[in-house]
């Protein structure tokens, strides 16, 4: 099974991705993963890639798609999530292109619907472990009051810098003019579902293995 995770930055896709890799052995495709993941290689597509980064450059539609295209050719396991791709209606039509070339198929695609203000509120109050990458927030799950991180320990917490209230205005505006139009092209397809990712982080995971199991 393919997905596309689709939703503003902070509502939670990267939470759900991991529930989903462990749980139903699914690949999280993250462009940044994948990026970074090249650039180390050493392989053609990786020199590119790092000549790319190492100019300041942004990395092409095509070079993503031709690392995406190298992983379809891999172990699927229980099927890939799209997360941070497509951004564009240009690259939904690229990836779209790319799976019916590899016989593959999209069975969903997953908006994860939020307000904007509960967002913000959210976001500001957010902190990870810098050990193992787990998610806190100083409201609905503070850091325990041990100062240890309930995963794995460790006992260093960052914020990030641009989890700031102006910063986060000016990503979901960016989000909004670029990523919202592909709500309406795979609404137009057929291909939308849309839940709450404002919920308990439990009850968003329900209503997408729902979506999945129908």
């Amino acid at each position: 099974m393919n997905i596309i995770l689709l939703g503003p930055p902070g509502a939670g896709k990267g939470t759900q991705a991991r529930f989903l890799c462990d749980e139903r052995d699914m690949i999280q495709l993250s462009t940044g993963d994948m990026l970074r993941e090249a650039k180390d290689s050493g392989t053609e597509m990786g020199k590119v890639v790092a000549d790319v980064m190492a100019r300041g450059e942004l990395v092409t539609d095509e070079i993503v798609i031709g690392l995406i295209r190298e992983k379809l050719g891999g172990d699927k396991k229980g099927g890939f999530i799209f997360d941070g791709f497509p951004r564009t209606l240009a690259q939904a039509d690229a990836l779209g292109a790319l799976l019916a070339e590899t016989g593959e198929t999209l069975d969903a695609v997953i908006e994860m619907q939020v307000d904007d203000n509960a967002l913000v509120a959210r976001i500001t109050a957010r902190s990870t472990c810098g050990s193992c990458g787990e998610v806190y927030n100083d409201h609905t799950k503070p850091i325990p009051a041990d100062g240890k991180c309930s995963n794995c320990g460790g006992t260093e917490f960052k914020r990030r810098a641009d989890d700031n209230e102006d910063s986060l205005k000016q990503r979901l505006m960016e989000y909004y003019k670029k990523t919202s139009p592909l709500i309406g092209y795979y609404y137009a397809k057929g291909q939308l579902s849309s839940v709450d990712g404002l919920g308990e982080m439990s009850a968003v995971k329900a209503d997408i293995a729902k979506v999945l199991d129908s």
